[in-house]
């Protein structure tokens, strides 16, 4: 009887343990779900990113996952207002509750003003709010921007390849977009030499005011003994010559001239390599592309990488194949490109490494870089992609017109 005992009991107990067990498992997956962990959402933004924002460099979708006082806190930026719709709305499909500290760009920091126009002859962009940061790219006087944020004396900022990154506030003017569109309506000249100055008189030698590169948009005001009175966005004023500029309505009109981009390009030769370098001083492997094509009115995306995905993708089996104005991509492989160049014809193409110069892909020429050749992993036709995704000629950019 008293063993009998021992056993019913001993069954009670395991029976009392095993609900209890149940209970507490029961509770802790019934928690789980009205209050995932944070890391659990992880999965979930980075598969909006990836649809959304693929490439940080040009489009923002940065979210962190908190949890305070038993809440989610979702924080972050983006400057694609659908990325964060179509992370809520995921997250009211799975009845998940968080609280929203996202912001999207601009913010309120920048207020009515949300506009620029970079008043330097060439302005430095950096990838964080910092002098010593690195330079991402560089942006040429007149160039029209979006303002996303102001923090500090700096301004983040979108550039119309839809690069974004951060400059110094004295590299740009601020506008409301009725003032940039009074810009737009403005008598514009663009800079046709490689480099030069304003003046303060309408005579050389004079005071210098600013230097000049290659691609500079400014207004004019008027003219006198052959020299264009300019006004730059931030006020100031000076005398350029004439014959080193043409009008802005004349220029966009032009059909871009694969051979004057490579004369261009041509004209840089001997130039100094710079990482991030887009202008006439100085330039990076696809600054240099840039520059080519946007003499011809025509915007390129700013890497590499970014220039290899867009125009007529060519094949590189025969190199000899390739047409003068064609981009050549190097690298490891198609997904890691690392340099870009120029075909200029006869084998031999124009790059900046090192310095802007020119190499063949001819073995028996005496400027041969096989490293180069082992390298060649695609290529693209720019001048057969006018107005496709990352190919836009300035006169059908809305920022500029």
């Amino acid at each position: 009887m008293i063993l009998l005992k021992i056993i019913v009991l001993t069954k009670t107990f395991m029976l009392a343990f095993r609900s209890l067990f149940l209970f507490v498992v029961w509770q802790s997956l019934f928690i789980g779900c009205s209050a995932p962990k944070p890391d659990s959402l992880e999965p979930l933004i980075e598969g909006i990113k990836g649809r959304f924002a693929p490439d940080q460099r040009v489009a923002l979708f940065k979210v962190n996952v908190n949890r305070r006082e038993g809440s989610l806190i979702l924080n972050g930026e983006t400057t694609l207002p659908e990325a964060k719709q179509a992370l809520f709305d995921s997250l009211t499909a799975s009845k998940i509750a968080v609280i929203d500290s996202i912001r999207v760009l601009p913010d309120t920091t920048v207020g009515e003003k949300s506009w620029g126009l970079v008043t330097l002859s060439v302005g430095n962009i950096r990838v964080a709010p910092d002098h010593a940061a690195e330079m991402a790219t560089q942006l040429l006087l007149g160039t029209p921007v979006k303002i996303l944020q102001r923090a500090e004396g700096w301004y983040r900022i979108q550039s119309p390849d839809q690069y974004i990154g951060w400059c110094d506030e004295r590299v740009l003017t601020p506008m409301t977009e009725a003032e940039l569109a009074a810009w737009k309506q403005s008598d514009r000249y663009i800079y046709r030499q490689i480099n030069g100055f304003v003046f303060s008189e309408a005579k050389d030698h004079s005071r210098v005011v600013s230097d000049l590169v290659l691609g500079d948009l400014f207004a004019v005001s008027g003219e006198q003994k052959g020299f264009l009175r300019i006004l730059f966005p931030d006020g100031r004023k000076g005398f350029v010559l004439k014959s080193e500029c043409r009008q802005y309505s004349e220029w966009i009109v032009e059909e871009p001239k694969v051979d004057q981009a490579i004369e261009t390009a041509e004209m840089l030769t001997g130039s100094p390599y710079l990482w991030g370098g887009t202008s006439s001083k100085a330039v990076d492997c696809s600054g240099l592309m840039k520059t080519a094509y946007f003499s011809e009115g025509v915007i390129l995306a700013r890497d590499a990488s970014q220039q290899a995905r867009y125009g007529e993708i060519l094949p590189v089996t025969n190199p000899f194949d390739f047409q003068p104005g064609d981009l050549l991509f190097f690298g490891k492989s198609k997904d890691r490109i690392s340099h870009v160049a120029m075909y200029i014809g006869n084998g031999k193409y124009i790059h900046s490494s090192g310095l802007v110069r020119i190499n063949s892909l001819n073995p028996q020429d005496s400027n041969y870089l096989e490293y180069n050749v082992k390298r060649l992993v695609s290529a693209s036709r720019v001048i057969n992609s006018l107005n496709t995704e990352e190919i836009v000629p300035v006169k059908e950019h809305p920022w500029y017109n």
